[in-house]
């Protein structure tokens, strides 16, 4: 499986969600979330920031079902999902991930035909740390 490739920026967010915790870069200055992590704000141009921790709900924002599966090490968890979901708290902050039945669950644990557009989503982390999605309740 993947594992993310940090830099100085980003390596916060990844710290924070090997915790546990979904937080985004923020301007200190205006307050404005930004992602991804970078070392200016592009509203203010304030070079001050900070890791704000959010809810971690969101929608899904866009969808896309890999065939064949673009990266080998995930062929045997096809057909599976990518999503971009759009933060609750930050409309312009989407992180990409995947829909997943629960924490720690297969890729595949979702069927496809059951993620929508706007379908309302819920940050889980598994034991390798990465962000994924669950699908809320009606």
């Amino acid at each position: 499986m993947l594992s993310p490739v940090t830099d100085t920026d980003g390596a916060p967010f990844w710290e924070y969600a090997r915790r546990g915790e979904l937080r985004v870069q923020a301007c200190a200055s205006c307050g404005e979330p930004r992602f991804p992590p970078r070392p200016c704000c592009p509203h203010c141009q304030s070079f001050d920031s900070d890791w704000r921790g959010v809810s971690g709900q969101g929608r899904v924002w866009s969808y896309v079902v890999p065939h064949p599966p673009l990266l080998p090490g995930y062929a045997e968890q096809a057909p599976y999902n990518v999503v971009v979901v759009e933060l609750a708290e930050a409309p312009r902050v989407r992180l990409v991930g995947n829909v997943v039945a629960e924490a720690g669950a297969r890729l595949d644990s979702v069927s496809p035909e059951r993620i929508r557009i706007g379908a309302r989503v819920q940050a889980v982390f598994g034991p390798d740390g990465l962000p994924r999605w669950v699908l809320e309740r009606s």
